[in-house]
Formats: C-alpha cells, structure tokens, sequence
C-alpha cells in the first residue's frame, strides 16, 4: 500500500477549467482593445490578489482609477465570474467520485477569491464530497506559503507525508513538498490517474 491516507485537490485546472480572457473577449469586440484589457487591466497576476483576500470593491475601484474607459470589463470581472469557468476538467470530476466510492477522505486547498468560491461552490455539487475545503480568499493566505499548508494539515487531521497534493502549479507543488506532501503535479487526468493505480488508491 502506499501509505497515502487522504487525498487533496487543487480546484482551478484540475477540477474546473478557467480562463478570464474568455469573459474578457466576451465584452471586448476590438482585438486591439482586448489586448490591452488582457495584458494590463484584468491580468491573471492583479486577480491573485483577490485570491489572497483583497476586497473585490477596493481591487476594482483602484483598477478603474488607473485604466480609466474600462468600467465596462471590471463591472464584468465583479459580477460574472462563472463565465471565466467553460467546463470541468476532463476526467478528473470522475476521480473525486471513484475515491471518494473507496472511501478516501477527500480534501482541498484552493487559491480562489472568497465571493467567486461561493458562487461557484452553490453551482457545483461535486464539493459535497470533500471533507474540508481551505479557500485562500477566506484565510487570507495563498499556495504556496507555508502557512496554507500547515492550516490545511492542521484541519484535515493527517500528517503531511500520509497525504497527497494534486496541483497544476509547479511553485504549489514544490510549496507542499517542502513540507513533507506527497504530491503530484497535474498535466491530465490519465497521468492522475496512473500515479493513484500505482499508489493503491484506485484499481
């Protein structure tokens, strides 16, 4: 046996999809325009902080001070965060039920603003399964500080070297193992999957 007693999960690019230039483009028709908007108005960097708990308001009010003639977006940005989420990742909604069927306690630590996570958590029942979900929007902490990890262990009640980190991000991942995870760096659903059959927790 592997010696793995639980399994925790990245959100964005492992369970869902995620691209903002997929709203963006949806209220931008000049590609010129969308270029700009993109790669300096709403750019994935300035939403990281959002992610680390700043207040949507504040982060918008201060965007549109510095780009002004964009209201149009940021307001977009504010209020129609699911149109950045096209689908789920292929194959992955499909692990989280087979291990969570095995009865593998099940686990998430995100980087996700606090008021999109509770849009998008009323919106897809699959979190029902997990046991714990650390949101960093909420603690105000994001991967890959230490300090996640070491809330997300302290709440999950596993040790560290009895759990396995799935993650997208080559800092998350390095975050967790230095720290004593197990982890696995995301690349697709079938090299999840491998990695789980070899280690046990799936046939």
């Amino acid at each position: 046996m592997s010696g793995i007693d639980a399994v925790v999960f990245d959100v964005g690019r492992v369970l869902v999809q995620w691209d903002l230039h997929r709203l963006l483009a949806r209220v931008v028709e000049d590609p010129e325009r969308l270029a700009h908007v993109t790669n300096e108005v709403i750019t994935e960097e300035w939403h990281f902080r959002h992610d680390a708990g700043e207040a949507l308001a504040d982060l918008v009010a201060e965007r549109k001070a510095r780009f002004p003639g964009n209201d149009d977006v940021l307001d977009a940005y504010a209020t129609r965060f699911l149109e950045t989420i096209p689908g789920n990742i292929p194959g992955t909604h499909e692990i989280v039920r087979e291990l969570s069927a095995r009865e593998v306690p099940l686990y998430v630590i995100t980087n996700f603003a606090s008021p999109f996570w509770r849009e998008y958590r009323a919106s897809e029942p699959l979190f029902d399964l997990f046991g714990d979900i650390v949101v960093s929007g909420d603690e105000k902490l994001v991967k890959p500080d230490p300090a996640i990890y070491e809330l997300a262990a302290s709440r999950f009640g596993h040790a560290p070297q009895r759990m396995l980190f799935v993650d997208d991000r080559a800092d998350n991942i390095a975050g967790a193992a230095a720290l004593g995870w197990n982890v696995h760096h995301f690349h697709g659903a079938d090299a999840l999957r491998a990695d789980l059959v070899a280690r046990g927790l799936l046939d």
